[in-house]
Formats: C-alpha cells, structure tokens, sequence
C-alpha cells in the first residue's frame, strides 16, 4: 500500500498538520517538501500560479515528477502561459493545467461582460477557487508558494497547515523565506520566472485585475488595487 492509498479521516489529517507546524517550523524549504512527499506519495502536488517555479523546482528535487497543478483561468497575462510552457518543457514534474467549467465568453453569456470588475468575488470564485477545488479532489495535501512577508494577511501562514475549506494538508515550504531569499535561490538555480516580475510586477494574477506596484507598496498591493479585496479565495 503507497502513503497515497493509506486511509485518513480530517480529524487525522487536521492532527497530522498541525503537529508538522510545528515540528518543521525551523527545518528547510526541502527538509518540509521531504516530509510531505514521504508523508503523501501520490497523494501530495503542487500548485503555482507560474509567478515563479521555485517551489515547483524545490519539489522536483525531492521527487521527480511531481505534479505542478496551474490553474488556466482564461484571464493570464501571455507571459504567463509561456511560463507554465517553459517549465513544462525543462522542468522534471507533471504539469496539470486546470480550467474552469465556462470559458470566458459563456461565462460573460451568462453574468454579463468584466464580471471581474463588477463581482471580482464571484469571478474569482468561477475561475480560481471552484477549478481547484476540483482538481485537489485526487490529493491529501497541496504545497503553495505563500510567504508571509508578501502581505500582512500572510504573516502568520504555516509552514504546514489544516486547509479547513478544502479538508486537505496545506503545505507552505518557503513560508519564511523572504524576497530576498527568492531571488537567491533563482539565481543559484536558474529557475525560471515570469518575465513580468522583471517589469514592475511584484505579484502576477489575471490581467485584468493587476496592475504594476508602486515603490514603498508590499508585494500584492497591485492585485485588485484600489479594492478591499486581497485575496481570490485560495488563500483566505
């Protein structure tokens, strides 16, 4: 029996979580992304918005071919999807690209044109947060790239955590890492990154609701400007 046929109810999974929180909260980026490969074979991806691949590269040194699960919302920037293709070409994982069950035009058949702009919410929640849910259906944990120097509503994020929402572990291995410790792991390795970052985005999401950051902002101060939202709903 693999670690990803191994039977686990939420309570357990809840338990198991918590407990890595905070026996990992000092170990490496690959000493976290070790734990949940030997914890959930099968069972564990990860998932990137192609704003980098660090996280995807991190883990493809633990396990080769590990899934990389990107979400396509119909919304990117074309750099983005060039990057979800070059790391798909050069990386050693799996890339599972999920989409939402409308394309952009039925879905603006359905709630009217720029949904985005008059219910970003409802919009996230079509093209973000219902894919996902979805396709986390076949794991018992997921790794993200959230780091909590990105934005005060990321401060106190785990490196390993109870996903609520989705009943699921949610791993975090460069929870502690800051911006800093990014652009030297990018460099030592050559990881591939959104060409964006290089033009003034900090945070890259859908076009249309992001816009380049301003000096002195924090990194996600150009998703949604202008808006109370700061989240799509992954997250928080």
């Amino acid at each position: 029996m693999t670690t990803a046929q191994i039977p686990r109810t939420d309570d357990e999974l809840k338990e198991l979580a918590e407990q890595a929180g905070r026996d990992l909260e000092d170990a490496s980026a690959l000493e976290i992304l070790q734990w949940a490969v030997d914890t959930f074979g099968d069972g564990f991806c990860v998932t990137s918005s192609m704003e980098d691949a660090v996280v995807a590269h991190l883990a493809s040194r633990v396990r080769e071919g590990v899934d990389v699960v990107f979400l396509d919302t119909g919304y990117h920037f074309p750099e983005t999807i060039g990057t979800r293709d070059a790391v798909e070409a050069v990386m050693d994982v799996n890339v599972i690209t999920l989409t939402p069950r409308q394309t952009v035009a039925e879905q603006d058949a359905e709630y009217g044109p720029q949904l985005h702009d008059r219910d970003p919410d409802l919009c996230c929640k079509l093209r973000k947060v219902q894919p996902l849910e979805r396709g986390l259906t076949a794991y018992q944990a997921w790794a993200t790239g959230l780091r909590r120097d990105e934005s005060p509503t990321r401060a106190n994020t785990p490196v390993v955590g109870w996903d609520a929402k989705r009943r699921k572990v949610k791993v975090s291995p460069i929870a502690r890492w800051t911006q800093d410790d990014v652009d030297a792991y990018v460099l030592q390795h050559g990881v591939l990154t959104n060409p964006l970052l290089m033009d003034g985005y900090a945070s890259v999401g859908c076009e249309p609701c992001t816009r380049r950051v301003l000096e002195g902002e924090d990194a996600r101060a150009g998703r949604w400007a202008g808006r109370a939202k700061t989240e799509c709903g992954l997250h928080g």
